[in-house]
């Protein structure tokens, strides 16, 4: 049995891992900004989930939601970096503050949670990171530039962090949705043209996509790119 600890289990994808990692029988601390979004994951299975109020960007709560994961479980065996949100502003309109806020979330706030999670990954000389990317960073996206740069950087600190944690038995991977089902996609369903096989991804192949990059001890520093339900590297 696995420890897991999950960013960002409110609704989507995070919500569907948690959901699929509690299912198979493994511990899961579940996260979100309002705790009171995941309790019902905790309800339904009082044993093995812990819900938790996180957010990425507060210090305060990284070290706290990482600690009472531990305190409860012992150890924390798998990391995914999910927290994160669209931000579709052109470059000349976006505010500094906005910008800023993004990158933090979206990446220094994965930044923090790796951190906070790798001393007792290299003590047991062993854990799994999986961190959520986007095919908006390796073309325009629909979503926005900054968007799809703070995505792109995701799949740099992914790269980077599995070639320096590989040997001390540790994984390092991603996965980089196309367009899924998602609040992020509500009321926009002309973007379906978009998608070779021609319907939105769902978050529950999302899921599978992750938990098949964590159960693989031989994969790391890969990005599995998927488009609709379909995964290719």
């Amino acid at each position: 049995m696995s420890t897991w600890l999950i960013t960002g289990c409110s609704t989507g994808l995070g919500r569907a891992l948690a959901e699929a990692v509690l299912a198979r029988g493994d511990n899961a601390a579940v996260t979100a900004r309002d705790a009171s979004r995941v309790e019902d994951l905790a309800a339904a299975h009082p044993e093995t989930a812990l819900a938790l109020a996180l957010d990425v960007t507060d210090a305060a709560q990284v070290r706290a939601a990482t600690e009472q994961t531990l305190q409860r479980f012992g150890a924390i065996d798998v990391l995914v970096n999910n927290a994160g949100y669209g931000y579709r502003a052109a470059v000349e309109e976006a505010p500094d503050e906005d910008v800023a806020q993004l990158f933090a979330t979206n990446v220094f706030g994965a930044v923090a949670m790796i951190k906070a999670v790798l001393p007792g990954m290299r003590a047991r000389k062993w854990g799994r990171i999986t961190n959520i990317s986007s095919g908006a960073a390796r073309g325009a996206g629909s979503i926005g530039p900054h968007y799809n740069a703070s995505k792109a950087g995701i799949e740099g600190l992914t790269r980077g962090y599995a070639a320096r944690l590989v040997k001390e038995g540790i994984t390092v991977n991603a996965v980089a949705p196309s367009l899924i089902e998602t609040d992020m996609m509500k009321g926009q369903p002309q973007l379906i043209s978009r998608i070779p096989l021609g319907r939105f991804g769902q978050p529950e192949e999302v899921a599978k996509a992750v938990m098949m990059l964590i159960d693989n001890p031989y994969m790391t520093g890969q990005t599995i790119a998927m488009s609709g339900g379909m995964a290719f590297n």
